[in-house]
């Protein structure tokens, strides 16, 4: 009896932790479900606000189905659904999966199934962006339709396979060879899979079968050449495999109000003791309830969250002395005599009886000198008080707490905080010699760690209130971006008289000084195919700021000397100083107008308002540098030409771009790589920002065009010609409405209005 309490208990703990450290803390609850409903489906742990049976969850929508016909049980999310749950937990749901399928026979027919999971008519779910969409097979191509935002959206990718050894040799990689994937798109709450093929000849002849899924990121791995071989039309041991071990991984969340919302509210859930309101970051909103730190239960129910006794817990709350429990906390101290850590085993020390008549004797001869070496102390002592109190004083007058509450709504707080002399020795106390930069908001120093890393130092100017604010949101944008091309920040110091900044050291100049200064710096010319990567990175990071972070971030000041590059010549993006963050539900913001000229949106010129296509503008100015090596300002191009936007735009409709290419770029570019480019560049500096791609448009347009080669790999020598020229059509229209799409390219999202996936593939084998 006591091992069966025993694995119960242990069943619990394990059951309620998930991957991603999540867990309702209910270990040793008493209120697990409602009083008369049952907690369990067989394996599954079913706590409130789920329930099982009448009356047991907090609405319908939070019902738990428990097929008890099958051994064992299993739950559901509705009476008749095809999957079965295998965990919930306080934020997410786990269900099983559904696998779509296409199999072709030697006769050349072909038999498909297409998956459809709703889960629209339960409210509180929603899927999760930890899934990815997942195609395995040869030859095909597989998407995925929903709804946001009330338009259509869609994701998919395409799979190639040419020989199985080449198969074999790309492992658990999904790059498109076998295998590809591509990411959810963003608060859906259904979606539609179809599998189709890319020819009419069927897939090759060791992998007939196509399949396609939605599942957790990371559960799946691709075993090459054996997946492929054992997708066979008529065993479906592969296709269990994928949705018996690779969930779906559900958010959920109550109703649809913030918890200030649903605090005024009588039937607020969040009303027991202890537990806290934790609001949703979905689309549809709604809110959750958690224990506060030291306690544990269930925070939905009576009597709510109870304190942890940690001194009945030594493996996860360690003390190797006297502990005593308190009031969502505890205390760990040495046994009487010791001193010292008691948390740390081994730690406590004995105490020394320090009493002897030899050091009484020194004491009263030494007392005078005591006495005087006393005042010395004290007066060190007021003056390192006065020394603290002015640099706390600095800190706030630098925005310190105004950084902190930030970080703190930001939802990071853990950062390098380094102190005066660190930085001082680093820069060799700010020597002239160490200088790497100056600009609008400060001097940039290189120095060296103790710990031998190599830094750039931003020392700021004097702060007025506007600069605080733009050092301050510099810091906040910075703190929650980890991207591989974008300037890393390792920490700040606020308790001088100027802030300072520690970013990683990028050592090998900026993109603007390799296209216009490579003669005077000694630099070599950027090859065609370098500034082509060049520009796919910066515009990744860009795109990344926009769709990817936390909250969408624009940089507003987009220029070759804010792009950096490192030893191996990649882009880094830098300089946050001017860039801001987009409230959730907004598409910009109205500031004042802020950037360098040349490069500055001409839209948000005239209106004031912000959004992320002002940066599609900017780096349209930067793709025009990299495409004619000219200045983005320049008077000896006469008026009307002195602006290279206006320079660029004028000279594509005249028909004369090859006159003002940079020579580099038109003798190893293909004519068809130069026509595809400069079609880039005029809609990026389109006057109206609507019509303006988004960056992760133009990011996959660079993708795509670093992977077409200067001989299209679909096409003979002898049967391909390149009809365009670097001309401009009459009529105002965009040149390309498909991007080139290569072996592993996703297609993004399409509004139900643009070409079908059919159409999108037949245009990709047929070039125009």
């Amino acid at each position: 009896m006591k091992f069966l309490v025993l694995m119960w208990a242990v069943f619990l703990r394990l059951a309620f932790t998930t991957s991603n450290n999540e867990t309702y803390n209910l270990t040793n609850s008493t209120n697990l479900a409602k009083p008369g409903c049952e907690s369990r489906c067989g394996d599954l742990i079913v706590p409130y606000p789920f329930g099982i049976g009448t009356n047991c969850s907090i609405g319908e929508r939070f019902n738990i189905y428990c097929n008890k016909s099958v051994n064992p049980p299993k739950g559901s999310i509705t009476k008749h659904d095809h999957s079965w749950i295998k965990l919930i937990s306080d934020s997410t749901l786990r269900t099983s999966n559904l696998v779509a399928k296409r199999c072709s026979f030697p006769d050349g027919s072909w038999s498909t199934t297409n998956i459809t999971s709703d889960y629209s008519r339960n409210f509180p779910y929603t899927i999760s962006e930890v899934n990815k969409f997942t195609v395995i097979g040869c030859g095909s191509y597989a998407w995925l339709t929903s709804a946001a935002k009330n338009r259509t959206v869609s994701t998919g990718c395409m799979v190639f396979c040419s020989k199985p050894d080449e198969v074999a040799a790309a492992g658990d990689e999904c790059s498109g060879n076998g295998c590809c994937e591509s990411s959810i798109p963003q608060n859906i709450n259904y979606y539609k899979t179809q599998v189709d093929s890319l020819t009419n000849s069927g897939n090759v002849s060791f992998a007939p079968c196509t399949y396609a899924f939605v599942g957790e990121e990371n559960v799946f791995k691709f075993k090459g050449i054996s997946d492929l071989r054992a997708t066979d039309r008529f065993d479906n041991s592969f296709k269990d495999r994928i949705e018996d071990t690779v969930p779906i991984v559900l958010d959920w969340a109550i109703g649809n109000m913030s918890c200030a919302e649903a605090e005024a509210t009588n039937d607020f859930a969040c009303r027991y003791s202890n537990s806290e309101c934790v609001s949703s970051t979905r689309e549809a909103g709604g809110y959750r309830c958690v224990c506060k730190q030291g306690y544990q239960g269930n925070p939905y129910l009576s009597p709510g969250c109870q304190d942890i006794n940690e001194c009945g817990d030594v493996k996860q709350f360690p003390c190797y002395g006297d502990c005593t429990n308190t009031e969502g906390n505890y205390t760990c101290t040495c046994k009487k005599g010791y001193f010292g850590d008691a948390t740390i085993k081994d730690n406590c020390q004995r105490r020394r009886n320090s009493f002897n008549p030899l050091h009484l004797s020194l004491g009263l001869g030494l007392g005078f000198l005591t006495l005087l070496i006393g005042l010395s102390v004290l007066y060190l002592l007021f003056k390192q008080r006065k020394l603290i109190k002015l640099r706390e004083q600095l800190f706030e007058q630098n925005g310190g707490v105004l950084l902190e509450d930030k970080l703190r709504t930001a939802g990071r707080s853990v950062m390098k905080i380094f102190q005066v002399e660190e930085l001082e020795k680093a820069t060799n106390n700010y020597a002239e010699d160490n200088i790497i930069g100056r600009g609008g908001n400060g001097i940039v120093y290189k120095g060296t760690l103790p710990d031998t890393r190599i830094v750039a130092i931003k020392k700021s100017q004097r702060l007025d209130q506007e600069q605080r604010d733009q050092f301050i949101n510099e810091m906040v944008i910075l703190a929650q971006i980890n991207h591989p091309n974008v300037v890393q920040l390792l920490g700040c110091c606020l308790e001088t008289d100027v802030p300072l900044l520690a970013y990683e050291f990028i050592s090998n100049d900026t993109l603007h000084r390799h296209i216009h200064n490579y003669r005077a710096s000694g630099k070599m010319r950027l090859s065609w195919d370098s500034r082509l990567r060049i520009a796919h990175e910066s515009a990744g990071a860009l795109a990344y700021l926009h769709t990817d972070a936390r909250m969408s971030i624009i940089h507003r000041d987009v220029k070759s000397t804010n792009i950096l590059l490192d030893d191996n010549y990649v882009a880094k993006i830098a300089d946050f100083g001017a860039s801001r963050l987009v409230p959730l539900g907004h598409d910009q913001v109205t500031t004042l107008v802020q950037g360098t000229i040349g490069y500055l949106d001409p839209e948000y010129f005239h209106t004031g308002h912000l959004t992320d296509k002002s940066d599609v503008y900017s780096f349209g100015v930067v793709l025009a540098e990299l495409l004619t090596g000219k200045k983005p300002i320049d008077a000896q191009r006469g008026l009307e030409d002195t602006n290279i936007a206006t320079y660029f735009v004028k000279a594509k409709k005249q028909n004369r771009l090859l006159e003002i290419l940079d020579h580099q770029v038109v003798k190893e570019a293909t004519d068809e790589q130069l026509k595809v480019a400069c079609d880039l560049v005029c809609r990026c500096l389109n006057q109206v920002g609507g019509n303006r791609p988004s960056m992760k448009d133009v990011t996959m347009e660079l993708e795509t065009l670093r992977k077409f080669s200067k001989q299209h790999p679909w096409i003979s020598e002898e049967n391909y010609t390149i009809t365009h020229s670097l001309t401009i059509e009459s009529e105002e229209q965009e040149l390309y409405t498909v991007p080139l799409v290569s072996n592993s390219d996703t297609f993004g999202e399409y509004s139900s209005s643009t070409m079908g996936m059919k159409e999108i593939m037949l245009h990709v084998q047929s070039p125009r």
